[in-house]
C-alpha cells in the first residue's frame, strides 16, 4: 500500500509529535479558539452533515478550524471523512480522488477509504483516481492532525482535491459522494464531510471582511449557485468554493437543516497586522 507523506510538517504546523499535540492544543485553547479542548465523551447522537473549516498555518487558523472540531467532538464518531479542498498546484484532473494507501503526520497513520473511494469516481464525470494532484497538495493535509487528535484512531479518509472550481462540477462530486454512500450501504451518520477553503486573500481586514461576509451569508443559506455569483461579481480570492459548494449541494439534496457560522477571523486578527489579512470561516452545516 502506497504511503502518502507529510509535505507541510514543520511549516504549517510542527514537525515531532509531542509539539504538535501542545500546538494543536493551543489552536483550541487560543483567545479565538473555542478555548476548551474536545469532550472526550461524545453524544451518541450525530448533528452535521460537514464543517467549512480552513486550511493556513495553525498559527494563523488554527484557532478558527478548532471551532468545527470541537464541534465535531461533541458529536457520535464518523469512520470516514470525506475531506475536500482545492488544488493550489494546478496538477491533475477536475478532481482527484486519492485511491488507496495511508497518510502520514506525525501522529501516525491513517487509512484511506479505497472502496468509497472507487464508488466516487465511478459516479462522477469529472473525478479521477489519482495521487499526483496530492503529492504537494497542503489543504487537506493539515486537517489531519486536528482529526487525529479529535477522533484519536479507527477513521478513514476519503482525501479529494479540485481544480475546476465551476458549479457543474461541484455538483458532480456532490451527486457522486451521496451515491457512493448509498451504494456502499453504509448509513450517512457514519460519514463527515470536511470542505476546506481560506477566504479573501492578501487585501486589507476590513476589506476582506466585507467580502467574506457575502460569502458566508451564501453559505448559511446553502446557496451554491449565490456562492459562486459573489465569488466571481465580488472578485472574491476565496481558494476553495468547490469543495464549499460541493458540501452545499449534497446538503440540499439531503434537505438538511441548514448552516451555523463557528467562528470568523482574518489573520489580522491573531497577528495584529491588518493591512494585509487572509479571511478564515468555521462553518458547521447541520443535518438535523
Amino acid at each position: 500500500m502506497s504511503v502518502r507523506r507529510a509535505v507541510v510538517s514543520g511549516q504549517f504546523y510542527e514537525g515531532s509529535p509531542d509539539r504538535l499535540v501542545k500546538q494543536v492544543e493551543q489552536c483550541f485553547l487560543h483567545r479565538l479558539g473555542p478555548q476548551v479542548l474536545p469532550k472526550a465523551e461524545p453524544s451518541p447522537e450525530r448533528a452535521s452533515l460537514g464543517f467549512v473549516v480552513p486550511h493556513a498555518g495553525y498559527m494563523y487558523s488554527g484557532p478558527v478550524a478548532a471551532h468545527a472540531y470541537y464541534a465535531l467532538s461533541l458529536e457520535r464518531r464518523p469512520t470516514t471523512l470525506v475531506l475536500l479542498g482545492p488544488n493550489h498546484t494546478g496538477i491533475g484532473p477536475s478532481a482527484s480522488i486519492y485511491p488507496e494507501g495511508y497518510w502520514e503526520t506525525p501522529l501516525g497513520r491513517v487509512p484511506v477509504d479505497s472502496d468509497l473511494a472507487k464508488l466516487i469516481a465511478s459516479g462522477s464525470r469529472f473525478a479521477k483516481l489519482d495521487t499526483t494532484a496530492h503529492e504537494y497538495e497542503h489543504s487537506l493535509e493539515v486537517q489531519l492532525p486536528f482529526l487525529q487528535y479529535v477522533l484519536k484512531r479507527d477513521f478513514s479518509i476519503v482525501p479529494i482535491t479540485i481544480l475546476n472550481q465551476s458549479p457543474r462540477v461541484a455538483e458532480d462530486l456532490a451527486r457522486a459522494v451521496l451515491s457512493a454512500i448509498r451504494a456502499s450501504g453504509r448509513d450517512l451518520s457514519d460519514i463527515v464531510v470536511i470542505a476546506t477553503t481560506d477566504l479573501t486573500h492578501y487585501e486589507p481586514h476590513d476589506v476582506a471582511s466585507r467580502k467574506d461576509q457575502l460569502v458566508i451569508e451564501k453559505i448559511l443559506q446553502l446557496d451554491p449557485e449565490g456562492l459562486f455569483r459573489v465569488v466571481v461579481e465580488r472578485d472574491v480570492s476565496m481558494c476553495g468554493p468547490g469543495s464549499s459548494m460541493a458540501l452545499i449541494y449534497m446538503a440540499r439534496a439531503l434537505n438538511a437543516k441548514g448552516a451555523r457560522l463557528l467562528k470568523y477571523a482574518t489573520s489580522g486578527d491573531v497577528t495584529g497586522e491588518k493591512g494585509w489579512v487572509v479571511g478564515y470561516a468555521s462553518i458547521q452545516v447541520q443535518l438535523l
